[in-house]
C-alpha cells in the first residue's frame, strides 16, 4: 500500500467533505447503515474467521470477548449509527461572537481537523464508530486496526464504501492500512505517526504498549486515549448490596475494556460485610472465566486475613484469593483477576487511586454526601462517578452514539470523545475596509 497516495486521496476527500451540508453527510451515513445491515453475513463470517484464528494462538478469552462480533452486536453499530445522525452538526457551528470598538466583527466556528489516523486493537466496532465521527464531523480517516481484526475490517470497509457510493458519500473519505506481513508487522504505524503535512492527527486506542508507542514516538499531533487502570472505593456507609453488584458489573460484564475494574478499595468498617459477599459473587462464574472462584483476588494483608478467615470455604473455591505485590497496584489486568485493598478512610482511597490510576474512570459507592462531593472534586479522572459502575465510561452510553475513544490527557479533549474532538477552532472577522493605525 502507498501510504503517500492513499493520505493525498484522504486530504483531497477532507476538502471536499468540508463544503459538504449537514444532510449530505447524514445521508451519506444513513447509506452505510443499510449497507452493514445487509452485508451481515458477510461480515459475522469474516469476523468468525478472525475469532477462530485468534483463539488457535492461544488469545484469552477476555479478550476474545472483545474481538467477536454478534448479530445484535451489529445491530447496536447500525443504532449508533443512527444517533449520530439525528445529532447536530458540529461544523460551522459558532462557539462565540463579538465586536470590537473599531467595528470588526469576530466569531469562533468549529472546523474539521482533515485527516485523522486512528490506530486500535481488536474491537471491529471501532472501524464503523470512528469512520461514523470522522464523517460526520466532516474529516477524512485513515484507519489502522490490529492483525487480529483483520478480516473483519476489511469487510466492515467494503460495506461503508459500498454505503458511501449508494448515497452519494464521498467513498475516498475512508482507507484501511493493513499490517504488512514478514518482520516488520508496524512499519506502516511508524510511517504514519510521522506523516507531518500528511495526517492532522493520531489517535490510538488500545493497551499500554500501543499508546506508549504512539505517544512517544509519534511527530504528528497525538490525541492520547488512555489505558485504564480502574478503582472502586466502597466507603463507610455504604449500601453492601449496592457496594457487591457494582463490583460485580464493574468486573465481570466486560473484563478487557479500559474501564473494567483492576482494584476494589473497602472501607474497613465495611470490608467484613463486603468482601465476603463479594467472592460469593464471583464464584457463580467459575464455568464462564475457567478460574477458581470466578475471579482471582490479590488482596492486601486486612482483605487476606478476612477472605481467608474461613478454611473450608476457601477449600471448597480453590486458590483464588492470593497476596498482592506492589505490582498489582496500577495495573490493568484486561482479564478475570483483582486487586483488593482494605483502607481506613476516604482520604486513604484517594490518595492510592491518585498515586496508581490512569486518570480514566473512578467511583465511590457511599450514602455520605460530603464524602462524595470530596472523592469527585479531588480524584484526578476523566470520569467520576457516585453509586454506579464505571462500566458505563462509553460515549454509546453518554449519548453520542459513538465514540473515538477515552482520552485521559486534558488538553482539547478529556473523557469519551465524540464529535467535538475532532473539530479545531476557526476565526472569522468581518470587516468595512478597517486598517490597524
Amino acid at each position: 500500500m502507498n501510504l503517500d497516495s492513499v493520505c493525498a486521496s484522504l486530504r483531497a476527500a477532507a476538502n471536499q467533505l468540508a463544503a459538504c451540508t449537514a444532510e449530505e453527510k447524514n445521508r451519506a451515513l444513513l447509506g452505510v447503515a443499510a449497507a452493514i445491515n445487509a452485508d451481515r453475513a458477510e461480515i459475522l463470517a469474516a469476523n468468525a474467521r478472525d475469532v477462530a484464528r485468534a483463539r488457535s494462538a492461544g488469545m484469552t478469552e477476555a479478550l476474545i470477548a472483545r474481538l467477536a462480533l454478534s448479530d445484535a452486536g451489529l445491530t447496536d453499530i447500525i443504532g449508533a449509527l443512527g444517533t449520530l445522525v439525528a445529532q447536530t452538526d458540529p461544523i460551522g457551528q459558532v462557539v462565540s461572537g463579538w465586536k470590537v470598538p473599531n467595528g470588526l466583527e469576530i466569531r469562533q466556528v468549529r472546523v474539521p481537523l482533515g485527516v485523522a489516523a486512528v490506530i486500535y486493537e481488536s474491537r471491529p466496532e471501532v472501524t464503523v464508530d470512528v469512520f461514523a465521527l470522522a464523517y460526520k464531523s466532516s474529516n477524512a480517516v485513515l484507519l489502522r486496526g490490529s492483525s487480529s481484526a483483520l478480516e473483519s475490517n476489511r469487510a466492515l470497509l467494503r460495506a461503508i464504501r459500498a454505503g458511501l457510493a449508494s448515497s452519494g458519500g464521498i467513498v475516498d473519505a475512508v482507507a484501511l492500512s493493513e499490517p504488512a506481513s514478514g518482520d516488520d508487522t508496524h512499519a506502516d504505524v511508524d510511517w504514519i505517526l510521522n506523516a507531518v503535512g500528511k495526517i492532522d492527527i493520531a489517535l490510538p486506542r488500545g493497551g499500554a504498549s500501543l499508546i506508549k508507542r504512539v505517544v512517544e514516538t509519534a511527530r504528528v499531533p497525538v490525541i492520547e486515549t488512555g489505558s485504564g487502570v480502574c478503582h472502586a472505593y466502597v466507603d463507610s456507609s455504604a449500601d453492601v448490596a449496592m457496594a457487591v453488584e457494582i463490583a460485580e458489573n464493574a468486573k465481570i460484564q466486560k473484563p478487557a475494556a479500559c474501564n473494567s475494574l483492576d482494584c476494589l478499595l473497602v472501607h474497613q468498617g465495611r470490608a467484613e460485610a463486603v468482601l465476603p459477599a463479594v467472592r460469593a459473587a464471583f464464584e457463580k462464574y467459575e464455568q464462564k472465566t475457567g478460574r477458581p472462584g470466578g475471579v482471582e483476588l490479590r488482596c492486601d494483608e486486612r482483605a487476606y486475613g478476612i477472605l481467608t478467615r474461613d478454611a473450608s470455604r476457601s477449600a471448597a473455591t480453590g486458590s483464588n484469593v492470593v497476596r498482592a505485590t506492589e505490582a498489582d497496584w496500577g495495573y490493568e489486568f484486561l482479564n478475570y483477576v483483582l486487586a483488593i485493598k482494605v483502607v481506613d478512610s476516604v482520604d486513604e482511597a484517594i490518595a492510592h487511586i491518585n498515586r496508581y490510576n490512569t486518570k480514566h474512570s473512578e467511583t465511590i459507592i457511599t450514602e455520605n454526601r460530603a464524602n462524595a462531593r470530596l472523592f469527585q472534586q479531588t480524584v484526578d479522572a476523566a470520569c467520576v462517578y457516585v453509586n454506579a459502575s464505571i462500566r458505563f465510561t462509553d460515549g454509546g452510553q453518554f449519548g453520542m452514539g459513538a465514540e473515538l475513544g477515552i482520552s485521559t490527557q486534558k488538553l482539547h479533549a478529556r473523557g469519551p470523545m465524540g464529535l467535538t474532538a475532532l473539530t479545531t477552532i476557526k476565526f472569522l472577522i468581518d470587516g468595512e475596509g478597517q486598517v490597524r493605525p
